[in-house]
């Protein structure tokens, strides 16, 4: 099937607010593969601890109620749906008190270490990925097929996430939302667990000056060319080698 390798990773990376869910749902629509937002399953372990009483600093107990349910996505439907065992969190994982905690807790390292083996247990299950975080080219996903890593000015990502949520009819505090940005870059960057750093042999794409149409047909562009390159040097599996949490 030339230019649909059985499997393949595209992982994009990058700070907060720089728009990888939007860019790396757009791919994956384009391209026919699925996508993998690892975003939502740190909220979902946040909806779960919360559910269950759990208090959001103990790493180990919300490590152990997420490995016991099992996130999952659904992508027969449009958009797909994320399940924690067997009840959908689709639109909890949105709400304000998931929200306000997800920072805190998706830097627990218990906690990312099975969120890493889930989300690579997905890959082995679905091949063909676009997945986006903050750790998915460097910590997840280090032998990935694409990496690239998406940033953009602190002042852009702000206007923009303050654009995003004028878009949706609510109030927004552009100050008040770069505040919050560079507080996020401060701890993503200098969390002992998986930091966000830009992975080695990604690609670095800035996208201050671009539309998200330009990131998308970037992007699109570069799966092309690997893929096809892939097909000419026979298909590419995923692997778990060398990819430690150490």
């Amino acid at each position: 099937m030339t230019g649909r390798p059985a499997s393949l990773i595209i992982t994009i990376d990058g700070p907060a607010g720089a728009g990888k869910s939007a860019v790396a749902r757009l791919v994956a629509k384009r391209l026919g593969f699925h996508f993998l937002d690892t975003g939502a399953m740190y909220r979902a372990a946040v909806a779960v601890a919360i559910a269950e009483g759990i208090p959001l600093t103990h790493g180990k107990a919300i490590a152990d109620a997420v490995q016991r349910v099992t996130l999952r996505f659904d992508w027969d439907t449009d958009p797909p749906k994320l399940y924690a065992g067997d009840v959908d969190v689709s639109q909890r994982v949105r709400d304000a008190d998931v929200s306000c905690h997800v920072s805190p807790v998706s830097a627990l390292p218990e906690l990312r270490r099975v969120l890493v083996t889930q989300q690579r247990a997905i890959a082995r299950e679905h091949g063909r990925l676009v997945t986006e975080g903050r750790d998915q080219g460097s910590i997840v996903f280090p032998d990935a097929g694409l990496k690239v890593y998406l940033d953009a000015s602190p002042h852009i990502r702000a206007a923009r996430r303050a654009q995003q949520l004028r878009d949706a009819g609510r109030e927004a505090d552009e100050q008040q939302i770069l505040a919050g940005i560079m507080r996020r870059d401060q701890g993503d960057s200098t969390r002992a667990d998986s930091p966000l750093v830009q992975p080695r042999g990604a690609i670095i794409l800035d996208t201050t000056s671009l539309s998200l149409d330009e990131v998308v047909d970037h992007l699109e562009a570069l799966a092309l060319q690997r893929m096809a390159e892939i097909d000419c040097d026979g298909n590419e599996g995923f692997s778990d080698a060398h990819t430690t949490t150490e």
